[in-house]
């Protein structure tokens, strides 16, 4: 391994730490704001969960269509370095700010912006995931609201009496059985594991492991849904904070696995470009995902004040019930994206679903002059990256 490669790994971590302490925010805010843990331990919370998902997502298909970003002829140690230097630029300024902007999309654009200074023709980045990752700023946030438009409604008719909400949500447990059901039918033999246990060796190795995962959360709110029109306003309200803490962890997972893959993707780039000969993209390096994951929880660990204050207080105040519509909408739409392959904003999403919750009260709800102020920052990060990229890699041939 060169001295420039090492360095450029050294980057990518500190990028990846930094996107943890620039997005704790993210896992974290609405779970501070109602006060349902104190943030020492809210960071503590989203940082353990962080690096949980090192053990759930491992096809790194996020990581794959990051390194995709850039035509692989195009790709060389000095592209890489210049990006990961625009990239830090931009996150540490975003977040000196309180800008709740995507550390994904900055990577994305400045190395994309490097790309095309190195080559100085557009032509070195390949239009479709760049097409699909840009269409996502618009559609994460619309997903995140939709899916937390419609939970908050089916939490809110459950408080009322009758069989109409209970149906709907005996429906949703049977569905989810059936699917659980379906994924633990899965044949042992075929199963190499250390787990002497067959529900341990399925469950671990299964293909379907996040969906598992993330339908027991499903079906946890819907037996839930089924007791609260039996609940008083505080007994609910003192459910609901419960709750909160399993909705946070599962987003903390979601944020983690979407997000370290981004860098796992930049450092997969940077060791092809060294030696293509013995590094490719099919066979992911093992200290990689480790070393990732371990950077995004530490930088959870050292928190995201600034943005706090904007995510769980100026889009719009969040109760614990709202705080588990949120988080669950998030959670969903980034399990989604990421078996989709397609590198998401985590700060998109959870945005998006925060304004949904916020608008089941009244459109007035939500503070739309904010929600457009954070548009403009999501808008603007990818050529902002881009540009500061080619400036970097501009004076970087100089001394090069």
């Amino acid at each position: 391994m060169t001295p420039f490669l090492l360095v450029i790994i050294i980057l990518a971590l500190i990028f990846d730490y930094i996107n943890g302490f620039h997005d704790a925010a993210n896992s974290i805010a609405t779970v501070v704001s109602t006060k349902v843990l104190t943030p020492f331990q809210a960071v503590l919370w989203a940082a353990l969960f962080n690096f949980v998902a090192f053990f759930i997502f491992k096809d790194h298909g996020v990581a794959n269509t990051i390194a995709k970003t850039v035509k692989s002829e195009y790709i060389t140690l000095g592209v890489i370095f210049s990006g990961l230097i625009a990239a830090i630029i931009w996150n540490l300024f975003t977040w000196w700010m309180g800008i709740p902007s995507s550390s994904s999309h900055t990577l994305i654009g400045g190395f994309a912006g490097a790309a095309i200074a190195h080559s100085a023709s557009f032509g070195s980045v390949n239009s479709g995931p760049v097409i699909q990752i840009v269409s996502f700023i618009f559609l994460a946030p619309l997903v995140g609201m939709i899916m937390a438009f419609i939970i908050s409604l089916w939490f809110i008719n459950s408080f009322r009496k009758g069989w109409g909400p209970k149906v709907f949500s005996i429906v949703i447990i049977l569905l989810v059985a059936v699917f659980l059901a379906s994924s633990l039918q899965t044949d042992p033999a075929k199963l190499k594991s250390h787990y002497d246990s067959y529900l341990l060796r399925v469950i671990f190795h299964s293909q379907n492991f996040k969906w598992i995962l993330l339908s027991l959360i499903i079906l946890i709110m819907a037996v839930f849904s089924l007791y609260l029109s039996n609940l008083n306003a505080n007994r609910a309200n003192a459910w609901f904070k419960r709750l909160q803490l399993v909705s946070s962890a599962i987003f903390s997972i979601g944020h983690g696995g979407n997000d370290a893959q981004k860098v796992m993707g930049i450092i997969m780039a940077a060791l092809i470009a060294s030696d293509p000969t013995r590094y490719h993209l099919d066979h992911m390096v093992w200290w990689v995902p480790l070393a990732c994951y371990t950077a995004i929880a530490l930088g959870t660990m050292s928190g995201g004040w600034k943005i706090v204050k904007t995510m769980g207080t100026r889009i719009t105040k969040v109760t614990p019930f709202e705080g588990v519509a949120a988080e669950t909408a998030g959670a969903i739409t980034l399990f989604v994206t990421e078996s989709l392959k397609i590198p998401v904003s985590t700060t998109h999403t959870i945005t998006g679903s925060i304004m949904g919750v916020g608008a089941t009260k009244r459109l007035s709800a939500v503070r739309w002059g904010v929600t457009v102020n954070l548009l403009w920052a999501w808008v603007l990060t990818i050529p902002i990256s881009g540009l500061l990229a080619a400036l970097v890699y501009y004076v970087f041939n100089l001394f090069h």
